[in-house]
C-alpha cells in the first residue's frame, strides 16, 4: 500500500519524469512511422460471424465468436487499438484469443473500425479548421505497426461524429439480446493501448453492462503533462483524427475519458479490473523485427508509465479490486497483449456472467 504522504509525491515525482522522458522519445517516432511500411495479413477465424448493427454513425460490424457450450450468459467486449481496421479486429488477424475464450464458454463480440476513436462519443466530425481530414493513409490493426493492407480505409468519424460509447452501450448492447439472446448485464471488457482506457471508461459509466474490465498498455492517465499532446500526435498518424474534435483541452469530456481522474468510480462500483503493462523490454521472438522493437519499447514504455501512476491512484483509494500483471517483458505489440489474456482468462471467467 502507498501512503498519501511522502511515499505518494515521490511516486508522483517518478511518473512526472517517467512521462516527459518517455515522450521525449516516442514522439518523434511516432510522426516517423508513416515512412516504414510492414506486411501485416489478416487471419481470418471461420468460427465467428458478422453482426452488423445499425447506429448514429451508420451500420457498423461486430464479429461474433460463439460459447463452445453455447449459453448465452458470458459475454465479453474485446477493444481494438488506434490503428483499428474496417475489415477485421487486430485481435482476430494477430491473435488466437477468441479460440481460447470460447473454450472456456465465452462469447466474445469484437466491435470493427473506429481508429483514434478511444471509443468514445465525439463532440463533431474529425477536421482542420472546417476541411474535412478525408480518408487517410492504410493502416495496420497493431498498435505499433504500420502496413499497405487494404484492410485500412477509415472514413467514420470524418464525415459524421464518432459515437461509439453510445453504440457499445446501447445499439450494440439491446441488439445482442434480442437477436442473440445474449445477456446484456455482468459482461466482460479488455482493451489494449487506447482500447485499454477505453475498456475502463465503459466499466466506470456502465456498471450495469460491465462487471470485469481489462486494460493492457493503457493510457490511464491522459491529463498528465505532455499526454495530450502525444495522443494529438498518435491520433494524426493513425488516420489523421484531430484530438479536438474528440474534447475539448481540461473540459469535463476530457476529464470523464480519464482512468486517474475516474478512479473512484472503478472502486466504488467494485469492477473487477486487470491492469498490465509490460516492460518495454522485448521478449525472445520480438528481436526477429527491429521495427517491432523501435517502436514498441517507447509505446510500451509511456503506457507503463501511465499505468503504474493509475497503480498509484487505486491504492491510495484503498482499491482492492484490482489484479496488476507488470511482466518482466513485452513490448508495445500483439504477443505481449495475447499473453496477457492468457493470464487473464480465470479472473475474467470468475466474474462475469
Amino acid at each position: 500500500m502507498v501512503g498519501r504522504g511522502g511515499n505518494t509525491r515521490r511516486a508522483g515525482s517518478w511518473f512526472k519524469r517517467s512521462t516527459l522522458m518517455s515522450l521525449a522519445v516516442v514522439l518523434p517516432l511516432t510522426i516517423s512511422v508513416a515512412a516504414q511500411p510492414a506486411e501485416v495479413s489478416a487471419a481470418f477465424n471461420p468460427d465467428g460471424f458478422d453482426f452488423w448493427v445499425d447506429s448514429e454513425m451508420g451500420p457498423i460490424k461486430s464479429r461474433i465468436f460463439r460459447a463452445a457450450d453455447g449459453n448465452t450468459g458470458r459475454v465479453v467486449y474485446a477493444l481494438d487499438g488506434m490503428r483499428a481496421r474496417s475489415d477485421l479486429s487486430g485481435w482476430e488477424i494477430d491473435t488466437e484469443v477468441a479460440r481460447e475464450l470460447t473454450k472456456w464458454n465465452i462469447n466474445v463480440v469484437m466491435p470493427v473500425g473506429g481508429p483514434s476513436s478511444f471509443y468514445a462519443d465525439w463532440n463533431a466530425p474529425s477536421n482542420f479548421f472546417g476541411l474535412p481530414t478525408g480518408s487517410g493513409a492504410s493502416m495496420s490493426s497493431s498498435g505499433s505497426a504500420m502496413t499497405g493492407s487494404s484492410g485500412w480505409n477509415e472514413t467514420l468519424g470524418k464525415v459524421n461524429t464518432y459515437k461509439w460509447e453510445t453504440f457499445l452501450t446501447e445499439n450494440l448492447r439491446w441488439a445482442l439480446r434480442d437477436r442473440l439472446g445474449f445477456n446484456p448485464n455482468r459482461n466482460g471488457v479488455f482493451g489494449l493501448s487506447m482500447g485499454g482506457s477505453a475498456a475502463l471508461t465503459l466499466a466506470a459509466y456502465h456498471p450495469d453492462q460491465f462487471s470485469f474490465a481489462g486494460s493492457y498498455s493503457g493510457y490511464l492517465n491522459i491529463s498528465a503533462p505532455g499526454m495530450r499532446e502525444a495522443i494529438r500526435v498518435a491520433m494524426l498518424s493513425a488516420g489523421g483524427y484531430n484530438i479536438d474534435a474528440m474534447a475539448a483541452p481540461w473540459s469535463s469530456q476530457w476529464l470523464r475519458m480519464d482512468p486517474f481522474v475516474f478512479a473512484p468510480r472503478l472502486k466504488a462500483n467494485n469492477t473487477r479490473l486487470w491492469i498490465a503493462a509490460g516492460s518495454g523490454w522485448p521478449a525472445e521472438g520480438d528481436v526477429n523485427s527491429l521495427l517491432d522493437v523501435v517502436q514498441g519499447m517507447p509505446l510500451e514504455t509511456l503506457a507503463l508509465a501511465n499505468t503504474r501512476a493509475f497503480q498509484v491512484r487505486m491504492m491510495t483509494l484503498g482499491a482492492t479490486n484490482v489484479t496488476y500483471s507488470f511482466p518482466r517483458v513485452g513490448l508495445h505489440n500483439w504477443r505481449n497483449w495475447e499473453s496477457e489474456v492468457y493470464r487473464m482468462i480465470p479472473d475474467l471467467s470468475a466474474h462475469i456472467g
